[in-house]
């Protein structure tokens, strides 16, 4: 998989937007207003589009576990880890956002994707891990956030079957058939064949996200206040009372896990940034975004985790809208679960056009005559022209298969908790801090042993 993904990402560069992979760009006109310095079409992208996709893509399913992770980690340790691992994503990301173009931030040559950038700075090997890291974690989103939306789809059945019953009653219901209809849904909006189209996804996924995690903050709140709450201790889950020495261990560094997955986004900033239009030069903009995004996300994770934590102490749920720390009110807790579906939906795209992206660019390349793959068919809907969609054979076919592949393997693997922690654990040391930090380091020149 890592050599079809750097093959990909030395073949023109060009799979950020994955409809626009099939063709080579045409040379840049001055006088043509509706093409980029690239001959690509012009970039529209704004700060408020640019932290509409990072808070997307950041405020995820990793918010509702932070409860639980603070519960692992207690009052001290908890809210330091919250604070140093934003501190670490927003500094990271601004050295990032300078390696969008190789030499001058205004007129240098673009990197269309993060394996672009690495590959414009870094050694060939160097590239190959770059490629397992960003899209097993990519593909371990994809399948998480499958997941997570079929728990918060069940949650609402759950919620309204409590209320309706009884808290002792059996409500149990299968996440199975949740996952299969968030793949049926999925499968349409991968036919969208354009990262830039998507804008408006993500700014709806963005509104739901702020929604949910207002409720579960809200909740929290009142419950802390009007009580009853939970333990809640500095060192968090006591050993002898709540888990052993054993477990201590393993789940602090599993919350650790999930608090890294959360601020995970830098594997997708690049592709991010390549939908921002300039001047101003694309990187001040990327910067003023992530200024903007991880500050928010930042205040609603404290939020999220240290009242969560009041409200439940150490018996913190893993999911803090499905765990049913909460009953009532009951139609609450299913708006903020449709409104975590609903995110979802948008969030799953966000992260899966890397991976679309990255196959197209590279069997474009390798085939550049086949009709299957290159070839986009105008399906027009009515009887005026105006009304369609275009349609390519291999982006329906491969993005179908990617789809059905991942809601199978989260059909296989339900497990919320673990499954962040472990993307949590293998993404966000080498995407978010080395490879950001090791490409500047190349780009500036900065020597061994310098005070810089």
């Amino acid at each position: 998989m890592t050599k079809d993904v750097e093959m990909a990402a030395r073949n023109g560069g060009n799979g950020a937007v994955a409809g626009e992979a099939y063709y080579p760009p045409p040379p840049a006109q001055g006088g043509d207003a509706d093409v980029d310095d690239d001959g690509k079409q012009r970039r529209t992208g704004t700060v408020w589009t640019a932290s509409a996709h990072i808070i997307t893509a950041v405020i995820g399913s990793g918010v509702l576990s932070l409860a639980w992770a603070t519960a692992q980690l207690g009052w001290v340790v908890g809210p330091i880890t919250l604070m140093l691992f934003a501190a670490i994503t927003y500094y990271t990301s601004g050295l990032l956002a300078d390696c969008y173009r190789a030499g001058d931030p205004l007129t240098g040559k673009r990197n269309y994707t993060y394996m672009d950038a690495v590959a414009s700075y870094l050694s060939r090997w160097q590239v190959w891990a770059c490629g397992v890291f960003q899209y097993v974690n990519l593909v371990g989103t994809a399948i998480g956030y499958t997941i997570t939306a079929s728990i918060s789809a069940a949650a609402i059945n759950k919620a309204n079957c409590f209320h309706k019953n009884g808290r002792a009653a059996d409500c149990g219901v299968y996440d199975s058939m949740y996952m299969v209809v968030f793949g049926v849904v999925q499968i349409f909006f991968s036919q969208v064949p354009n990262f830039h189209d998507l804008w408006w996804l993500s700014i709806l996924a963005a509104v739901m996200s702020f929604t949910y995690a207002s409720i579960a903050v809200g909740l929290s709140l009142a419950q802390t206040i009007s009580g009853p709450t939970g333990k809640a201790t500095l060192t968090g889950t006591e050993v002898g009372v709540d888990v052993d020495s054993a477990q201590k261990i393993w789940l602090a560094f599993q919350a650790l896990g999930d608090i890294a997955f959360a601020y995970s986004y830098s594997m997708i900033l690049i592709e991010i940034q390549d939908t921002v239009r300039s001047p101003p030069a694309e990187n001040k903009t990327m910067k003023k975004a992530t200024l903007v995004g991880v500050s928010t996300t930042t205040a609603f994770y404290m939020l999220c985790g240290c009242l969560g934590y009041a409200a439940f102490g150490n018996g913190a749920k893993g999911n803090i809208l499905t765990g049913f720390g909460f009953y009532e009110p009951y139609w609450l807790i299913d708006f903020a679960n449709v409104c975590i579906v609903v995110h979802l939906v948008g969030a799953y795209q966000v992260f899966c056009q890397p991976i679309f992206a990255a196959v197209e660019t590279f069997a474009a390349a390798t085939w550049p005559n086949a009709g299957f793959i290159t070839r986009e068919h105008r399906v027009a809907a009515g009887n005026g022209k105006r009304l369609g969609f275009n349609l390519n054979l291999f982006r329906l076919t491969w993005r179908t298969a990617f789809v059905m592949v991942s809601t199978l393997l989260a059909i296989l693997m339900p497990f919320f908790n673990d499954i962040l922690g472990f993307l949590g654990a293998i993404g966000f040391w080498p995407l978010t801090v080395y490879f950001p930090v090791e490409m500047y380091i190349r780009q500036r020149g900065i020597p061994r042993y310098t005070t810089r």
